[in-house]
């Protein structure tokens, strides 16, 4: 499989595609306003602690205050644990058997704090914050606060194994646990030891920088995009990282001297005509990531809905019809959407609870290869997943990490007409709305002469679609009704004034209703 980087960097965002075999998997965006944070290490201050939650929110000067669980406040890791190639901050969890100390005899209000932010603010929820600190290098992560060595799960040799741990041994300092990551397969003694020296004197750097801070403050701004993917991507499998900016280019090339220099051959200046992500059609990529519906190969699709509680994902033949047996028909497109499923949690950075329901199979055999497809896709995502079997309905369950916020809300904002909903009253809905207000005031407030000021779209449907209705009524309580237009009304919102008064008297209806309640 061929791995490639793209990257488009301007002043005001830089974008990176990451394409297996010319297909979009990955895109990663940075924009100059709201820089990535995750990896930053903040002086923070204790603002409340909440023993029901086994927790404490610490602000650390950004608009909400950040998330620290119990079970981050001290360092957990005792041995072997799994890299998280996301890194900036590690995302570690204590075993189950472990004991969390109480949250209460930990911390208290006031409390001054070093924590690292190990996920973005999401939502209504402020950042996740972890006190036990991971500084991340090329091939190893290092753990200020404790002592041993780990080594990636994902290295599988027994003896490379042994021999990265004996390498750090020989050169690692008196204090800090260091992890040796994947990346770190196959590496020599000194690219072990420089690491090694890099993490320590960042370490050293840090604590003398953080006593001079103020809480709340920031002590250390964690690399930047581009130079972050040479730690945490750019690896022997990524046949070429080409990029359309000569000076984010330099600095590439200069990191990739010092941490792997076996790599600087790779990084490729772009030099085309056309913008570089039309030059490699990542740009209609970007476009369909936002669709609900996702085509696939022989006329299949997905439906994907992102919500507040879970990522619903359908599947559906579409216009593929197969050649033999409608079970061949379902299961050749449940395995082509067991791929898409894998690829669109990636490009689109969905995480959380995610539910997919597969068209539904007669046979235990092919809901196992459905589910193997999707597992074997999955385990070239960075994130953490992990996937159950077919539930009794024929849906399947899993989990994907989630650090950052999607790409779908990182692209967009909420409608300002649905609010996020993705629909807004028919205008016939809106029509008898008014209709039934109308009525109401007339008989409460006794006014007779009326205006109702509503969007264009509805005023025009109440005069034209709704003229004997509105006769009608008027003739019922001798009303005068005018309708007038109002561009800057939502077309769920509208008034009604007095035309003699000029009252609002949708207020004066509800205050006199109140008080006739009463």
């Amino acid at each position: 499989m061929r791995k490639d980087i793209i990257i488009n960097s301007t002043p005001n965002e830089v974008r990176v595609a990451i394409l297996e075999d010319g297909e979009v998997v990955e895109l990663l965006i940075e924009r100059a306003e709201s820089r990535r944070i995750v990896g930053n290490i903040y002086k923070g201050k204790v603002t409340s602690v909440k023993p029901g939650l086994q927790a404490a929110f610490v602000d650390i000067g950004l608009e909400k205050a950040g998330f620290l669980h119990a079970s981050d406040v001290q360092h957990g890791g005792t041995g072997d644990e799994e890299e998280d190639d996301d890194a900036g901050g590690g995302d570690r969890r204590r075993g189950r058997n472990e004991a969390v100390p109480d949250i209460a005899t930990q911390l208290k209000v006031g409390d001054e704090i070093l924590v690292q932010v190990t996920k973005e603010p999401i939502s209504t929820k402020g950042p996740r914050l972890t006190a036990d600190l991971s500084l991340p290098g090329r091939y190893l992560v290092m753990m200020p606060k404790g002592r041993h060595i780990g080594v990636s799960r994902k290295i599988a040799d027994r003896r490379e194994r042994v021999r990265l741990k004996q390498h750090l041994q020989q050169h690692r300092p008196d204090r800090g646990a260091f992890i040796i990551r994947t990346a770190a397969e196959g590496a020599d003694e000194n690219a072990i030891r420089n690491d090694v020296r890099y993490l320590s004197d960042l370490s050293d750097g840090i604590r003398e920088t953080s006593s001079g801070v103020p809480a709340p403050g920031l002590v250390h701004e964690d690399v930047g995009l581009v130079v972050g993917l040479i730690r945490d991507i750019f690896k022997e499998d990524v046949e070429e990282l080409i990029i359309d900016d000569e000076e984010d280019r330099r600095r590439l090339i200069e990191y990739a001297r010092i941490f792997a220099p076996e790599l600087e051959k790779r990084i490729r200046f772009y030099t085309g005509d056309l913008p570089i992500f039309d030059h490699y059609d990542i740009e209609p990529e970007i476009k369909k990531s936002l669709d609900t519906r996702v085509w696939m190969k022989k006329g299949g699709y997905l439906i994907i809905e992102p919500t507040e509680a879970l990522v619903s994902i359908d599947v559906n033949t579409g216009r593929f019809t197969g050649k033999r047996n409608q079970e061949d028909t379902i299961v050749q497109t449940n395995m082509m959407a067991a791929r898409e499923v894998a690829r669109q949690l990636r490009l689109r950075d969905l995480g959380g609870i995610i539910v997919v329901d597969f068209i539904d199979m007669e046979t235990e055999a092919n809901k196992r290869r459905v589910l193997s497809e999707l597992r074997n896709h999955l385990k070239r995502d960075r994130a953490r997943t992990k996937v159950f079997q077919v539930s009794g309905l024929g849906l399947i369950e899993m989990s994907r990490q989630r650090v950052r916020p999607s790409l779908l809300s990182q692209l967009s904002d909420p409608c300002p007409y649905c609010t996020g909903t993705g629909k807004v009253l028919s205008l016939e809905t809106m029509s008898n709305r008014i209709e039934r207000l109308v009525h109401r005031i007339a008989i409460v407030t006794k006014e007779k002469r009326l205006q109702i000021q509503a969007n264009p779209m509805l005023a025009l449907y109440l005069l034209e679609e709704r003229p004997e209705q509105f006769r009608e009524m008027c003739r019922a309580f001798n009303l005068e009704v005018n309708v007038m237009d109002d561009p800057g009304l939502h077309v769920e919102d509208f008034r009604i004034v007095s035309l003699e008064s000029e009252k609002d008297l949708i207020a004066e209806f509800e205050r006199k209703a109140k008080s006739r309640r009463r």
